[in-house]
């Protein structure tokens, strides 16, 4: 019987593998024989640990959308620090830098994952967009309690403005991720009526 531990570093070989093939080949290339040979483990491991192929990709979905809910925690705690600009530029290049835009295209692609992942998320919505939303939302609404945006600030409003706007960034792959500059220049832009940042941070 194999420890915990073990399962559990086979499971992030699986992802990790999954990620790989999403980011280089796109969703149409993801198969359980691609994710296995990519992972360099016997075919039959993945069906060892997850009951179907849709299930393996509805538990990759939620691995990461967990990383994202702990970015955003930590995003929230930065609040008063920095710069907003700063901060959230940060904040959305680590989303959008990493497998996020692929699981869009995923989720879209699987008329099965979708299901399943109606099932796991009732709050509905883009599955990874919906979560950074939620967390870029949080972070202005942290930022606006310390007066470092502006107290009318609709932050239900602008979070998903800088979550699409990101989006739209990144996610041509054809030409590599956006310079950092580029998207604080969205980030001020889309704050500019929001009393972003202090003079000195301008």
């Amino acid at each position: 019987m194999p420890t915990g531990v073990h399962i559990r570093d086979v499971r992030e070989q699986l992802f990790d593998a999954a990620e790989r093939i999403l980011l280089r080949d796109g969703p149409h290339a993801l198969t359980s024989r691609a994710v296995t040979a990519e992972a360099g483990c016997a075919k039959g491991v993945l069906h060892r640990h997850f009951a179907d192929f849709d299930g393996f990709l509805a538990e990759l979905v939620l691995d990461r959308i967990g990383r994202i809910e702990d970015q955003g925690v930590n995003l929230r705690e930065a609040a008063g620090t920095g710069t907003v600009a700063g901060n959230l530029t940060d904040a959305l290049t680590a989303v959008f830098e990493s497998v996020a835009v692929a699981i869009v295209g995923l989720v879209t692609f699987r008329d099965d994952l979708r299901a399943r992942l109606r099932q796991a998320r009732p709050g509905g919505g883009v599955p990874v967009l919906g979560e950074a939303t939620t967390a870029i939302a949080s972070y202005l609404t942290a930022e606006r309690d310390r007066g470092r945006i502006a107290a009318g600030a609709d932050v239900d409003t602008l979070a998903p403005t800088l979550i699409g706007a990101a989006h739209l960034l990144f996610a041509d792959r054809e030409s590599g991720p956006p310079e950092a500059e580029t998207v604080r220049k969205v980030v001020t832009t889309v704050l500019a009526g929001a009393k972003q940042e202090p003079p000195r941070d301008t």
